[in-house]
């Protein structure tokens, strides 16, 4: 595992170790008690605190060291978004078996709901309703004739990836120069909250398909206040595209904190009336996130 994925993993674990222990607001969380107790040692320990401070479950005071900001029984998923209420644990377990699968060309060839019943230990009900939902996601569609099903077409390979982004970072800085471009204040609002809410816990706590849902909305929204309903179509279909590859990519959430000040420090510009300075940032944003799924 790489350390940023230790990172992600170790945060997780001591949310978990945190909320058992019931503490409360204000808690000392000490990393040697960290370490003792998740039997690891105690320099992955300072980074997961670290980690946790920066998407605000835990506060640094200097010299005197970690303290839990909020009721350690609060850490738990928030109510989850339109289109994650189906299922249960085993079918969202298989949801993203699944994907992992067909990206790692384990799972490739089309198929029926027989063999993800058999494959990914559902039952019948369960396996077509992952189906309906991967249906709905545009992520597999029904074979000709309705006989089995096959993938779409998705982003599996870093050189799509990058390709994606590369489109993106054309497509998504022209639309905020727009001549129709107007600020839609009541989504702006709605995304502000969203993405602060992301450094205060959520970066952590959402699952993975709710996270890429609030990021990759966001991009909509700003595209779609263009008037432009070619651009938005186009940012669209590269969602629909991409979600598989970027599921993976949440794995390791360490460089959500930052994405998430970006995405507010780019409301800001738009909301100042700065849209050359707005474009400006966008576009390099998009490229250094490239740069760091891509390598």
């Amino acid at each position: 595992m790489s350390r940023p994925n230790l990172t992600t993993s170790l945060a997780t674990r001591l949310v978990d170790l945190m909320r058992r222990s019931e503490l409360p607001e204000g808690a000392h969380v000490t990393e040697q008690w960290a370490a003792d107790t998740l039997g690891v040692s105690r320099t992955p320990v300072r980074k997961a605190m670290l980690f946790l401070t920066e998407v605000g479950i835990l506060e640094r005071v200097p010299q005197r060291g970690f303290f839990l900001t909020r009721d350690a029984g609060t850490l738990t998923r928030p109510p989850l978004g339109e289109g994650d209420h189906t299922g249960d644990d085993a079918e969202r377990t298989a949801y993203f078996e699944i994907a992992d699968d067909h990206l790692g060309g384990r799972f490739t060839r089309p198929f029926t709901s027989a063999d993800v019943s058999r494959r990914y230990r559902l039952t019948s009900r369960q396996a077509d309703r992952v189906l309906a939902r991967m249906e709905g996601e545009d992520l597999v569609r029904r074979r000709t004739g309705g006989r089995g099903w096959e993938f779409q077409q998705v982003m599996a390979t870093v050189e799509a990836h990058a390709q994606s982004y590369r489109f993106r970072m054309i497509v998504e800085p022209a639309a905020l120069l727009e001549p129709g471009f107007t600020v839609d204040a009541a989504a702006f609002a709605q995304h502000r909250q969203q993405q602060e809410a992301l450094l205060q816990g959520d970066i952590l706590l959402l699952p993975r398909a709710e996270l890429f849902q609030v990021n990759a909305s966001f991009h909509e929204m700003l595209v779609g206040c263009s008037g432009n309903p070619f651009l938005l179509d186009a940012v669209r279909r590269q969602n629909r595209l991409r979600r598989l590859i970027e599921y993976r990519h949440q794995v390791d959430r360490s460089r959500l904190a930052r994405q998430a000040r970006e995405h507010l420090r780019l409301l800001d510009l738009v909301e100042e009336g700065d849209l050359p300075a707005a474009s400006a940032f966008l576009h390099e944003h998009l490229d250094q996130v490239r740069v760091i799924k891509t390598g």
